[in-house]
């Protein structure tokens, strides 16, 4: 079978694709392992000036997947470690030099919706969801995401989206700054391909330095917000409302909360 996620490149741009469409490309412990494969092979490309993410189907990321579990990692670690890690695969484009191009081909949702805030472009489909809606299932969010999303939108409106819980549509994305722009999702990956010729046609040296510059000391900020965040995300996972508000999800019902913390004998599956 072929991996979850792969990592091609040509003509000085590189591209990784999660490839689990029947999936939703969701965080799933393969989809994971094979998209910090990917990642490093991106990173030690020293031939791309720049990377475009990219999935298969009608998602880029539908976020984790509840079957498989909220957490990775030995029962050993502490429970915020491995809430952690199941976004550090995905932080790992952090270290990645070149410009990130998110080529959102469907909806990201969770930490997929996370993925995409930390490329450093976006393109969306007019007909994708895009959001993160951890309270919506009992969680507290993850990936950063607090960190990043008022730096796109400013607080009242990320507030308002964390909050409720609201997935917006692609054209709302681009009126809000989510993304950079938003077409037709047939229209996505050749939109990302000219603004990654674009960036690539520039000097080298001078498009690391620049995102560099951009970014400086944010990757720092990413990784800590993501660690803290993760304390409360395993918190909230040994609470009843979280078990309450996924097994609402598989079951496609409304969550019925009642604000009980009692455990739920560990993390979700």
């Amino acid at each position: 079978m072929a991996d979850a996620a792969r990592y091609d490149a040509r003509d000085g741009i590189g591209v990784i694709t999660l490839d689990r469409p029947d999936n939703r490309n969701s965080m799933t412990p393969e989809l994971l392992d094979a998209f910090a494969r990917a990642s490093a092979a991106a990173r030690a490309d020293a031939e791309i000036r720049a990377l475009v993410v990219t999935g298969t189907g009608r998602c880029f990321s539908a976020g984790a997947d509840f079957k498989a579990g909220l957490q990775r990692g030995s029962g050993d670690l502490p429970p915020a470690e491995r809430s952690y890690a199941m976004y550090e695969p995905f932080l790992s484009l952090l270290d990645v030099e070149v410009p990130v191009i998110g080529a959102l081909n469907g909806h990201a949702i969770g930490g997929g919706f996370g993925l995409a805030l930390v490329c450093d472009l976006r393109i969306a489909a007019l007909e994708g969801k895009y959001g993160a809606n951890f309270v919506a299932l009992g969680l507290a969010p993850g990936m950063a995401i607090s960190l990043l999303l008022p730096r796109l939108v400013g607080v009242a409106r990320a507030s308002e989206l964390l909050f409720t819980g609201r997935l917006v549509d692609g054209a709302e994305a681009e009126r809000l700054g989510i993304v950079n722009r938003a077409v037709p999702s047939a229209q996505v990956m050749d939109e990302a391909m000219a603004v990654a010729r674009a960036i690539a046609g520039n000097a080298p040296f001078a498009l690391r330095a620049t995102k560099a510059a951009l970014g400086r000391g944010l990757a720092a900020q990413v990784r800590a917000a993501a660690r803290a965040e993760a304390q409360d995300q395993a918190a909230s996972l040994a609470t009843d409302d979280a078990r309450e508000g996924m097994t609402a999800l598989l079951e496609k019902r409304k969550p019925r909360f009642t604000g009980g913390a009692g455990p739920t004998g560990g993390s979700a599956g």
